[in-house]
């Protein structure tokens, strides 16, 4: 047995009568030398003593070593199972006990843990997939990623356009240890050719307790936007065609960050941005502390007005009330304070009213994090003004990319039309979710599974989860369903007039039961179900975004049974890239979907064969043909570091609830169609456009949903017709080839009786050839880009595409040259014992390997396989705007069994983006989605 003792010293005095320091408890731990793989280690503390007082708490933590999970931490004596390993490692742990004075005493001791020699030891290896369209800052924390300066217009960094940036910024000390603690990295400059409206977004992912801000120069250096806020997402649109220097400067704190730059959401510029901010004003919340009289909120004034020049205008002394931040009563420590490092850059802003904005703005910022100050903010001009609807909505590719706009000119749906989505459950507090749902229930029986301390009841709210699969899961599903429309906010659901019937049949790791899914379904049916309840109206669509269940004949029949109610049932085809069936979506009786990407090619982790009915997009985030500067992942709503926020995801479970939104919308304007109503419909061509080899095949079944199509052919079951006004739209409005596609495809629909009379280009390099169109020139196109003639560079032209009723403008860009390599930096690939709930093994990749792995010696079992960067070196992968991966895909991680040496593991890894909502409000969890590694 090994024995740790630890503890602190008393103090010494040198006269009398002082009173005798209190003595700080005495840490003695007992615990074995080594343990083999799976035995149970027990470190014991309770031989630990006080010389002068009693213990009153224990705190037990894992400091280094494949993560355990310690039952007992706080308790004398803790526990862990010895993980699987392939090689001897040591564990690390510490014991800080506490008296009953408050003295802590610390204690730490070592555990070797021994790989079980009779167990079959296996080698996994495969390729990690870095897009190209993703981008490394030079200068992150991990020591392990090559360093470059790039804190200057001299020195800034090249990227290509369009990327993702994924970088880390620290103030001096603050942050986690690594190379740039102590001196600190608070500039990154970035260098790259823009177009004309692109716009560029930097979201702070660690905005909670940091602050970070964008500047964008042109190339002479003069500042031509700013975004200064104090929120999670700065954006700056650019003016003109031409080179630019793109700045992410630190505020406060120490963050992650990522940085989109491409042609996503319009963005105002700063003047229009701030036009209503009033100069030198500021309201100012303060925050009382009883127990300090220094934060008394009029010691707080006082202090203010010394420091940082602020004086009252509105609102009694002492509490919340409206200051001048006059700038002429300035003086040069006055200025200092307020402004800090920034006071040279307003100079580098022409205009006198912005420079008097961002002042005011930069003194705000400072404010709000003065002791005492619970919030500061502009005094705004208050008008009437138009604002955008579903600001996100540009991003949502994959809604043209099916046609939805045209089925929205006939109906966006009804509220008389339920979808039951069967998943993890919801956060019923988004507020893209509001009035948005019907009430559902939770089917999760095991207690532990649930997460909420119960097993059945009429709460599905998503309690999250602390691992990277299924988080908030549902609530992605749910918004592609229904996520409200022209709301001004976030996403719109693809058919957001409908509602949606929560059902929690998906535990806290992302898995569940057949069982406990199939009382969801009864439930939704309107059968009996183990709840002893029915829903006042039962689901007319029924969605599940899961799968992997075995072929069951007593679902088999459920499903029968709920087709022949006139239900349909819709299921993702699964991730698993196979052609085998599975379940339940392999049934008879449930729609089938299989996922496509922005290109309407079958997505490489879908599952495909002949089960497969019809195919939706599922997206992949592992390119940006889009060329927004996001990964092309279906963006959807979801949360993200403790507040409701907007996320891609990829997989079928993405797929499957477009199709579902579309049935709905049919259902909307024709409630009598049965699920055979619809079946027949589809199979008749009716519902889709065909792709792939002719007639239904093996990827596409019987082809890709068209969202107009179908609700013209719901109408048209009535036996009438809606005119619809004609117009042309087209599948994407921009197509990114960056450095290396040749040919990409453009789809072209209309409505009414609108007709293509042309298609032009305004470039040498670029052509387009129809591939498969009818008679009104409406179909498939091939797009062509010929490099040969052109130097080095980005380049940007444009499909004219004009018909008998409207024009479309589809922008085309193209990256000639060097740059076009993957640079992620280093990935840890970390291969995850679920039984165990620790990491059995852990190795890095590099750029320089091709991002090739090996992990030799894997003992054999299940496992799953994740891989992600750790950019602020805090020894976990995978947080907030860094990039993560899973075999196959994060969405649905796959089980790999490990019972032969496997070297085809490769799988995707992408920088993971939230877009927060403009109504950030914590869900009542938010786990983590990152997993430890070790050092």
């Amino acid at each position: 047995m090994l024995s740790a003792c630890g503890g602190g010293g008393g103090g010494s005095g040198a006269s009398a009568p002082a009173a005798v320091a209190n003595l700080s408890p005495r840490v003695l731990i007992e615990a074995p030398e080594s343990a083999n793989s799976g035995e149970t280690v027990t470190l014991d503390g309770g031989a630990s003593s006080d010389p002068d007082g009693s213990i009153r708490s224990y705190a037990w933590s894992q400091t280094s070593g494949t993560a355990v999970v310690l039952s007992g931490s706080t308790q004398p004596s803790a526990s862990f199972t010895a993980p699987a390993v392939s090689e001897p490692t040591s564990l690390a742990f510490s014991l800080t006990v506490t008296d009953n004075d408050g003295a802590a005493g610390t204690g730490s001791v070592s555990v070797s843990v021994q790989p079980s020699a009779d167990t079959p030891r296996f080698t996994v290896s495969g390729r990690l997939g870095a897009s190209v369209s993703q981008s490394l800052d030079l200068t992150t924390n991990d020591p392990l990623n090559a360093n470059a300066a790039n804190d200057s217009f001299d020195n800034a960094q090249p990227l290509p356009n369009p990327t993702t940036v994924g970088g880390y910024l620290n103030e001096p000390g603050s942050g986690t240890e690594g190379r740039s603690l102590v001196a600190g990295d608070v500039e990154d400059f970035y260098r790259v050719n823009l177009f004309q409206d692109q716009s560029i977004t930097l979201l702070v992912a660690n905005a909670a307790s940091a602050d970070a801000d964008l500047y964008l120069y042109d190339a002479s250096g003069n500042l031509v936007d700013f975004s200064i806020d104090t929120a999670e997402l700065e954006s700056v649109s650019v003016p003109a065609d031409g080179v630019y220097f793109v700045n992410v400067s630190l505020f406060a704190g120490a963050t992650l960050y990522n940085l989109a730059i491409g042609s996503g959401v319009p963005v105002l510029p700063a003047a229009q941005r701030y036009a209503n901010v009033l100069p030198d004003q500021a309201i100012i919340h303060y925050q009382a502390d009883d127990a300090d009289p220094a934060l008394d909120p009029e010691a707080t004034e006082t202090r203010l007005s010394d420091r940082l020049a602020t004086r009252r205008i509105a609102g009694g002394r002492g509490r919340d009330g409206l200051f001048s931040l006059p700038a002429a009563s300035l003086d040069a420590a006055s200025a200092r304070s307020r402004l800090g490092r920034l006071r040279e850059r307003r100079r580098a802003i022409a205009d006198d009213n912005l420079r008097d904005v961002w002042r005011t703005l930069v003194s705000i910022k400072r404010l709000a994090r003065e002791p005492g100050v619970a919030a500061a903010e502009p005094n705004y001009r208050v008008s009437v003004r138009a604002t955008p609807n579903d600001e996100a909505y540009p991003l949502q590719w994959h809604y043209p990319l099916i046609n939805l706009p045209a089925a929205w000119r006939i109906t966006n749906g009804s509220p008389e039309v339920i979808v039951a989505v069967v998943d993890t459950g919801i956060l019923s507090g988004h507020p893209d979710l509001a009035g948005q749902l019907v009430p559902g229930y939770d089917f999760i029986r095991d207690p532990e599974s649930a997460g909420d301390g119960d097993g059945i009841d009429p709460d599905p709210e998503d309690v999250g989860t602390g691992n990277l699969s299924g988080n908030f899961h549902g609530t992605h599903v749910t918004g592609t369903v229904a996520a409200a429309g022209n709301n001004r906010i976030g996403v719109a659901g693809a058919a957001w007039g409908v509602r949606v019937m929560p059902l929690r049949a998906l535990g806290t790791d992302g898995a569940g039961t057949s069982y406990d899914i199939g009382q969801a379904v009864r439930f939704a049916a309107g059968l009996a179900n183990d709840s002893g309840t029915l829903p006042a109206q039962r689901a007319d669509i029924i969605n599940l975004s899961l799968g992997g269940e075995g072929f069951s004949q007593f679902n088999r029949e459920l499903y029968r049974e709920v087709r022949r109610r006139g239900i349909s049932v819709v299921a993702a085809a699964g991730n698993e890239s196979r052609s085998e069936p599975d379940y339940p979506a392999g049934y008879a009786d449930v729609f089938s979907v299989s996922a496509i990407d922005a290109q309407r090619n079958v997505a490489p982790y879908s599952n495909r064969g002949s089960s497969i009915d019809l195919a939706a997009p599922g997206g992949d985030s592992g390119n940006d043909v889009t060329g927004d500067g996001y990964p092309d992942g279906v963006l959807s709503t979801g949360a993200a570091d403790g507040g409701f926020a907007y996320t891609f995801a990829s997989g079928t479970s993405m797929a499957a609830p477009h199709v579902s939104a579309v049935l709905a919308l049919m259902k909307s304007v024709n409630p009598g169609l049965s699920a055979d109503n619809l079946a027949s419909l589809l199979a008749a061509g009716e519902l889709t456009d065909d792709a792939g080899d002719p007639g239904r095949d093996d990827d596409f079944g019987i082809g890709i949903i068209n969202a107009g199509k179908a609700v013209d052919a719901a109408v048209a079951a009535l036996g009438d017709s809606i005119a619809q006004a004609p117009s042309i739209s087209v599948s994407s409005d921009v197509l990114n080839f960056g450095g290396r596609a040749e040919t990409l495809q453009l789809v072209v629909a209309g409505t009414g009786n609108a007709r293509v009379t042309s298609l032009a280009t305004n470039a040498d390099w670029l052509t387009v050839h129809a591939q498969t169109t009818d008679g009104d020139g409406l179909g498939r196109y091939q797009v062509r880009v010929n490099r040969s003639a052109l130097e080095d560079g980005i380049y940007r032209g444009e499909i004219l595409v004009r018909s008998t009723a409207n024009t479309r403008r589809v922008k085309v860009l193209l990256a000639v040259g060097s740059g076009e390599d993957a640079e992620l930096g280093t990935l840890y690939v970390l291969l995850y014992d679920p039984a165990a709930d620790s990491v059995t093994a852990q190795t890095a990749t590099r750029s320089s390997d091709g991002y090739r792995f090996r992990i030799p010696r894997v003992p054999a079992g299940d496992y799953l396989l994740f891989a992600g960067t750790d950019l602020n070196n805090n020894l976990r992968i995978c947080d907030a705007g860094e990039a993560c991966g899973a075999l196959l895909t994060l969405d649905q991680p796959l089980r790999l069994r490990v019972d032969r040496d496997i070297d085809d593991a490769d799988f995707p890894v992408e920088y993971q983006i939230a877009i927060p909502g403009r109504q950030s409000v914590a869900p009542a969890s938010s786990a983590a989605r990152a997993l430890r590694r070790a050092r």
